[in-house]
């Protein structure tokens, strides 16, 4: 999904663009151009297909840097906060090296561009699996849901990825009191 124009404070008033506005000319449109959507969905999945192929030196590069390399962050599934690049980029490295197969198909992907920064989110379908088997055929293959936010940040270098940050989906049975739709909070099903 893009989101662009229409948005918050388009029009209607002084100061806005309206037909009160003494500046007839458009506003720039707050949600980004096309160019800046294309690039941070490349950046994207670059930084998806880095993780998937095991790309430290890909993802290296696709972190921010510079004075705000240290306020990278990243939150995985279970892990407590990490926040610099230094950090980040271990975190990766043990995923990696513990992960035999990772594949991720990504679902609901929705950006939105403000200025220098662009909101990613989506739901990584992850399907992961241990070592071959001796006889050659595929280990155990698992699959899991999370959803992710990413925050991308322009630099002169093109975007770069700010924090990551990925919430388990749980899954359970209806009225199990588990997974989506249970709790005070959860969904219809909720009271």
């Amino acid at each position: 999904m893009r989101r662009r124009g229409g948005g918050p404070g388009r029009g209607g008033g002084p100061g806005q663009g309206g037909p009160d506005d003494p500046d007839d000319g458009p506003l720039p449109d707050p949600f980004g151009s096309d160019e800046d959507h294309d690039a941070v969905e490349q950046v994207h999945q670059a930084f998806y297909d880095a993780v998937e192929t095991g790309d430290l030196d890909a993802l290296e590069r696709l972190l921010l840097g510079g004075a705000l390399g240290e306020t990278v962050a990243v939150v995985h599934p279970g892990w407590p906060v990490l926040r610099g690049r230094g950090h980040v980029l271990r975190s990766y490295a043990l995923i990696i090296a513990n992960t035999d197969y990772l594949q991720f198909f990504l679902t609901d992907v929705e950006v939105t561009v403000s200025g220098d920064t662009a909101l990613v989110t989506c739901t990584e379908n992850i399907l992961s699996g241990g070592p071959a088997q001796p006889d050659g055929s595929a280990g155990e293959l698992i699959g899991g849901l999370v959803v992710a936010s990413n925050v991308f940040r322009r630099t002169p270098d093109g975007w770069r990825l700010w924090s990551h940050h990925g919430s388990p989906v749980l899954s359970g049975e209806a009225g199990d009191g588990e997974g989506p739709g249970a709790g005070p909070l959860g969904g219809p099903d909720s009271a």
